[in-house]
């Protein structure tokens, strides 16, 4: 069976709506029924699935775009929101550590101070990106609270193992 998409100057009455494309890109067609309520949703009138789209302002994806703008900005401002709370609490973790203080001994030995940069800015790449993978395989495995605890009993050992240390 093959499904010809309707004009885009057609009335959205018209557009069927138990099918949409599979991609923007792509013209293969798929039940609607399969699709993600968030996109989906948009694809059929308010009235048919009592969603309420139509009065949120959600619009159907059109060929070549991705995302209404108010969906762009939301994804935009959960960058923002993810990406200066990670930034600060790195950078301030990272002020005056070792890592710091070995970069700026590394810089002053070196003649070449920016291929020390490039150098401790791939270490710190990578080590975050062993971080981040890490953090995703211990997410799909153990709960938020197992995790909480782990990291606050790691914590205790580490600060336990430092004033041990000062005292001896």
């Amino acid at each position: 069976m093959t499904a010809s998409l309707p004009n885009e100057t057609e009335p959205s009455d018209t557009k069927p709506s138990n099918i949409r494309p599979v991609s923007p890109h792509s013209p293969h067609l798929e039940p609607a029924s399969l699709e993600p309520a968030s996109v989906g949703a948009a694809n059929h009138s308010a009235t048919a699935n009592n969603s309420g789209t139509e009065e949120s302002g959600l619009t159907p994806p059109v060929k070549g775009q991705t995302a209404t703008p108010s969906e762009a900005a939301q994804t935009k401002l959960s960058f923002w929101r993810t990406f200066f709370p990670t930034f600060v609490t790195i950078f301030l973790a990272e002020i005056g550590d070792k890592t710091q203080v070995t970069t700026l001994l590394m810089s002053a030995e070196s003649q070449s101070p920016w291929v020390v940069f490039l150098g401790a800015a791939s270490a710190l790449i990578a080590t975050s990106l062993i971080g981040v993978l890490l953090g995703q395989w211990l997410a799909n495995r153990v709960s938020a609270k197992t995790l909480d605890t782990l990291a606050a009993v790691m914590l205790l050992f580490i600060t336990v193992g430092l004033v041990a240390d000062v005292l001896s």
